[in-house]
């Protein structure tokens, strides 16, 4: 096995690649399977007692945890207790070898077994080295981070929930995949830095930045207004129509942000006069009078259905959209043949996942392995990490 490890026919646009992903759960994982679809080689290093997400459960697919199979297609997995020496050896070799390293241990945490950024860079001076954390290396570095903590502590759910009702979370881990693609982001661009300059770098991404960097209008709205924004429903704060509105049976969600689309979903509705109103004519002017404009619209939805309407709608070019189910999500996109599911494996180790989000005209994604078993290729590894690199 090569530095690069291309033995299962890898292609993708980061093809040759090795990266060493110490990282669990979420955020690092996630990433590292963005890598893996792009066609890097991950060797995802697990504890003893394996991935926490293993355990996850439910829901489950053949006794396997579907949270651990979502975000840890095309690695491959070894196990190594880093509190063993003889272990710890293991890794740093794979370090040396790496192309990459990715971890989420709280900061620090790595230098305990030599593979801190410093460390590891001395062997591997090329190494891009990307740390996760709840809330930087600095004074935060001491607290543990998790997604929930940090959508309570970056004002997220302040945002979340009924104007009258408690604070609610977001119903993903919002941040730690935010988090992960910004890892993604920075990696990428510091390999470009090496492709320049032969030097690698350590990248540093924690999850109350990424929070407040993806509340984007909200945290705007402090930093350049000094505005605190609080919580309005499914209302937006500067857009009117931008929120579902009941039809004759369900909710639809109508997204005219721009005065052109206010006109549109005017005329479709049947009341074009509206659109011409001194009271409704801007934007600025429909979100002032959002509670007058309101039932002008509800009035009209109730004469359809909340499908019929999203085909008039988006017929006539005014965003909109049913609120379905995730089974309904996948569904949609299987309308607009977007092919959201693929199948890692074969046989009894076939997998259904989700597609990678990012199509390549020239270097597509691939998925040659399906989510590992804990230390499955622990043998094949060891054995690559004990041969010379130069023999490899």
């Amino acid at each position: 096995m090569s530095r690069s490890s291309t033995a299962d026919g890898r292609t993708g646009p980061l093809a040759g690649l090795v990266v060493a992903d110490f990282s669990r759960i979420l955020a690092g994982p996630y990433a590292t399977m963005l890598l893996a679809d792009m066609g890097a080689e991950v060797v995802k290093v697990e504890g003893p007692g394996g991935d926490d997400t293993r355990t996850w459960v439910p829901p489950v697919r053949d006794g396997v945890s579907t949270y651990y199979l979502g975000i840890n297609r095309g690695k491959r997995s070894i196990a190594l207790d880093l509190r063993d020496e003889a272990d710890r050896e293991v890794a740093r070799e794979l370090a040396r070898r790496a192309d990459v390293v990715i971890e989420n241990l709280r900061p620090g945490g790595m230098a305990r077994y030599g593979l801190d950024h410093d460390s590891v860079r001395k062997e591997n001076p090329g190494v891009v080295y990307a740390s996760i954390s709840g809330f930087g290396s600095g004074a935060g570095r001491h607290v543990p981070g998790y997604d929930l903590m940090v959508q309570a502590m970056s004002g997220l759910m302040s945002l979340t929930g009924d104007p009258d009702g408690p604070p609610y979370r977001a119903g993903i881990s919002v941040f730690d995949v935010m988090a992960g693609n910004h890892a993604v982001i920075g990696i990428l661009a510091a390999l470009r830095h090496r492709d320049r300059t032969g030097a690698g770098q350590h990248v540093e991404v924690n999850l109350l930045s990424s929070a407040l960097t993806g509340l984007v209008n909200h945290s705007s709205a402090w930093v350049a207004g000094e505005v605190v924004p609080y919580r309005m429903g499914n209302a937006h704060p500067s857009v009117f129509p931008y929120e579902p509105l009941p039809t004759a049976d369900d909710d639809l969600i109508v997204a005219a942000a721009n005065d052109g689309q206010f006109r549109k979903l005017c005329e479709v509705l049947g009341i074009p006069e509206i659109a011409d109103d001194p009271r409704f004519a801007r934007n600025a002017d429909r979100t002032e009078r959002r509670e007058e404009l309101r039932p002008l619209l509800t009035d009209q939805l109730a004469r359809r259905g909340a499908l019929e309407w999203f085909e008039l709608l988006t017929g006539a070019g005014v965003p909109s959209g049913p609120i379905t189910t995730i089974d309904g999500g996948f569904a949609m996109a299987e309308r607009f043949e977007l092919d959201p599911v693929v199948t890692v494996g074969e046989g009894a180790r076939a997998v259904p996942t989700t597609r990678h989000p990012i199509r390549f005209s020239a270097t597509p994604a691939s998925y040659p392995l399906p989510p590992p078993e804990l230390d499955e290729h622990g043998v094949e590894l060891r054995k690559w990490l004990a041969t010379p690199e130069d023999a490899s």
